[in-house]
């Protein structure tokens, strides 16, 4: 996955995590659509970038022409992505939590 992709990624979580946190929706977050579908494709990419990684580690491993340094610089990312979600994901579920334990 480029460079584009993966700040385009992490400009969709912080979008996800501004959602969360209660606080006014940006512009590039809202031409998305629904939150949903702003959520799957976060996580569709991280999925792809973890599917490159592995992909590039087998062909390391198989001894294809491979660099180790594409295939640590992958595996990173993958990792920064994967964390990146995760906190996401905690920010909306700690949203949830207050949103359910207000009285009305």
């Amino acid at each position: 996955m480029s460079d584009m992709k993966i700040q385009q990624s992490l400009a969709e979580m912080q979008a996800l995590a501004t959602q969360a946190k209660g606080l006014e929706q940006t512009a590039e977050a809202g031409k998305y659509g629904d939150f949903a579908d702003m959520l799957k494709q976060a996580i569709d990419g991280v999925n792809a970038q973890q599917i490159k990684a592995g992909e590039l580690s087998e062909a390391f491993v198989r001894g294809e022409d491979v660099s180790l340094t594409d295939v640590v610089v992958a595996g990173q990312k993958s990792r920064i992505a994967f964390e990146a979600v995760k906190q996401v994901r905690n920010h909306v579920l700690e949203a949830y939590q207050e949103v359910s334990r207000m009285q009305i």
